[in-house]
């Protein structure tokens, strides 16, 4: 038996895909919507490529059909801005494409589920200073919506039919390669267009305090909680709230500066994204997972700067 990689070929997929070849996993499933496998060209030849669209049940259950797999990594989706702007495409990945997930997983006898959420679910309308694992969640974006209610078909999944059902919510990943727009992507975007010697304005006020985790982190995290002991898994949906303390966009922008001689950054904030952006500076408890699970981050933003040029300097191909 396998796993199955939904987004297998995108930004946090294909890097737990090299995780999991470089501990010995035989021929991980890939199952994407793009076609593009710039990500994992070096590795193709390990993986197994299945082209299909999550929102279309009959690729979904093709290919879990075909492959059994031990466990399904669901992390394709379509992202906040994009969903935004097409309700309709995200309603149909997102929302049926992870109701496809579960009930394929139901009907072919998949053991485990891992679902990729988001702190998108809690929206911009909280009040607390702390936010935490069990907040009310009141999701503004139409993205945030779809991974509420994917989270709460994995807990239906996994009370009436036993489902192996483990959810992980992301704050921002930092990463090279983005290419998807965000309200928070100025995080990576930064460092990148930096590093190709190229000037780069920031939309949000220095003084904003973005939640971020390093795309390896974030890789990591998923087959960390894939492989936890069942018994130890209580809080079943679980907030990464990232790395500590979380630095400003002005302290992110000197350390890309101290990194990167010559570095051109400046600032114009976004006065209608100023609203969404403040209500980034409360904290992200995430001590259930370091408590149920022994989470913990390996990259703070210094080390993220670094092992991210580093990547860039190493392999280009990959991030072009």
């Amino acid at each position: 038996m396998t796993i199955l990689i939904t987004g297998g070929t995108g930004f946090i997929g294909a890097e737990v895909v090299r995780m999991l070849l470089a501990q010995g996993e035989q021929r991980p499933v890939v199952f994407h919507v793009s076609g593009n496998r710039q990500r994992l060209a070096d590795v193709a030849d390990q993986v197994e490529f299945v082209r299909g669209d999550l929102g279309n049940f009959s690729h979904i259950l093709d290919v879990v059909k075909k492959t059994r797999p031990s466990a399904i990594y669901h992390l394709g989706a379509i992202l906040s801005v994009a969903s935004d702007a097409d309700p309709s495409a995200s309603f149909q990945a997102n929302a049926l494409g992870t109701f496809h997930i579960l009930e394929a997983a139901r009907l072919f006898d998949v053991p485990q589920v891992i679902f990729s959420s988001s702190i998108a679910t809690y929206g911009s309308g909280f009040e607390e200073d702390v936010i935490g694992d069990t907040t009310i969640q009141r999701p503004t974006l139409f993205y945030g919506i779809t991974k509420v209610l994917g989270e709460h078909m994995g807990l239906f999944y996994k009370r009436k039919y036993g489902l192996d059902y483990r959810c992980i919510r992301y704050p921002s990943i930092i990463g090279p390669g983005v290419k998807t727009p965000g309200v928070v992507q100025y995080t990576s975007w930064m460092i990148e267009e930096c590093a190709k010697g190229k000037p780069f304005t920031v939309w949000a006020p220095p003084e904003t305090r973005t939640p971020v985790l390093y795309f390896k982190d974030a890789a990591r995290s998923v087959i960390e909680l894939a492989r936890a002991p069942l018994e130890r898994i209580k809080t079943v949906n679980y907030l990464l709230g990232g790395t500590n303390p979380i630095v400003t966009a002005g302290e992110e922008a000197d350390i890309v500066r101290a990194k990167i001689p010559g570095a051109q950054i400046d600032f114009r904030p976004d006065p209608a994204l100023r609203p969404v952006l403040a209500r980034l500076s409360v904290r992200f408890d995430d001590s259930r997972a370091r408590e149920e699970w022994d989470w913990s981050p390996h990259y703070n933003q210094e080390q993220m700067v670094d092992d991210f040029l580093n990547e860039m300097r190493l392999h280009p191909e990959r991030y072009a």
